[in-house]
This record gives structure tokens, C-alpha cells and sequence, in this order.
């Protein structure tokens, strides 16, 4: 408990810490905060070995104790944080002010052109996308009207086909010619799609 309020003393001395002795004060806080944490250890080998009637309340203390410094550690942590973001935005203030520009500098220059030539390949992506999709969209209904016609076409086949009494072979036949028509309409359909895809990933 007396290292834990040491440490806490400290702690009030990084805000009134100058920049050249501060890292010193966070280096004793955190050599203290080691050995707190190690004489915990200790401690609750200790507190195991009480009796059983006092061994909840020792290892209750121990636990209070360790809350309390991994709470220091934390704070310890976070002025860390705080200064180093705090020191890296002077010395950027320091490096702007410090800086001398001239006229039509690269860096205080605005990329117009490549802004306008990125905007003009967006919108032709646009449209060649829209003209893209219009297309699939013609090629998937013209597949969807020869399926259509191709139904039609192999029911009548196949009404005129028993008429005649045409064999089981030529049936077969027929039939797996009307399989291997739908297969090629899947097919030109992923490949429709693939190409779609193929054309976004080029333009965007």
C-alpha cells in the first residue's frame, strides 16, 4: 500500500514535469510499478498459504491491490500517449512554420488535371459499363426467346415424331441434342457474365 501511494505521488508530478525531466519521472514510475507488480506475486503465494478462514480476505486484498496498480499503469499509459502525440504535433507546427514555399510549389498545388482526366476514365467506365449491361441484358433475352422457341420447336419434334413412330434411338437422339442446347445457353451466360466482370475490374 505504500509503494501504491508513492507511485500515486508521482503520478502529480508529470503534468508539472518539465520536458527534459519527465521521461526521468515516467521511468521511476514505471521501475516502481515493476516492483509492485512483482511483490503481488509474492504476495499471493502468501495469501494461498493462510489459514482457510483467512484466505478469502487475503486473496481479496491482493486483488484490490492489483486492480490499483494496473489502474496506475493505465494512467501511465495514457499520459505516454498524450505527450508523444502532443510533442509530434509541435515539431510538425515547428517543421510548417520552419518551411519556406514558392511559387507554384508542388506541395501547395492543387492536382487539377489529374483530378479532371480520373473524373473523365470514371464516367467512361460509366458509360461502358451501362452500354455493357444493355447488351447482356439483349443477350440474356434473345437466349430466353430461343429457349422458348427451342421448347416449342422440340415438343412439336417430337409430336410429329410419334405420329411417324420413329424409333427410341432417333428420340434419344433428338433429346440429347435439346440437353446439349440448354448447356450451350448456360454456357454463353456465364460467359456473358464473366466477360461483365472481367470489363469492371479493367475500368474501375
Amino acid at each position: 500500500n505504500r509503494q501504491v501511494h508513492e507511485v500515486q505521488s508521482y503520478m502529480g508530478r508529470l503534468e508539472t514535469s518539465d520536458k527534459e525531466s519527465v521521461h526521468l519521472v515516467e521511468n521511476e514510475i514505471q521501475a516502481r510499478i515493476d516492483n509492485i507488480f512483482s511483490n503481488l506475486e509474492r504476495l499471493e503465494i502468501l495469501s494461498s498459504k493462510e489459514p482457510p478462514n483467512k484466505r478469502q480476505n487475503a486473496k481479496l486484498r491482493v486483488d484490490q491491490l492489483k486492480y490499483d496498480v494496473q489502474h496506475l499503469q493505465t494512467a501511465l499509459r495514457n499520459f505516454q500517449h498524450r505527450r508523444y502525440v502532443r510533442e509530434q504535433q509541435e515539431r510538425q507546427r515547428e517543421e510548417l512554420l520552419a518551411r519556406t514555399f514558392t511559387t507554384n510549389d508542388s506541395d501547395t498545388t492543387i492536382p487539377i488535371d489529374e483530378t479532371l482526366q480520373f473524373n473523365e476514365a470514371l464516367q467512361n467506365a460509366h458509360r461502358g459499363m451501362d452500354d455493357l449491361i444493355g447488351s447482356g441484358t439483349n443477350i440474356l433475352q434473345g437466349l430466353r426467346d430461343q429457349r422458348v422457341t427451342l421448347k416449342g420447336t422440340h415438343k412439336k419434334i417430337l409430336d410429329v415424331a410419334n405420329m411417324l413412330g420413329l424409333s427410341n434411338t432417333v428420340m434419344r437422339l433428338i433429346e440429347k441434342r435439346a440437353f446439349q442446347d440448354k448447356y450451350f445457353m448456360i454456357g454463353g451466360m456465364v460467359v456473358t457474365c464473366l466477360i461483365m466482370f472481367l470489363v469492371v475490374q479493367y475500368l474501375t
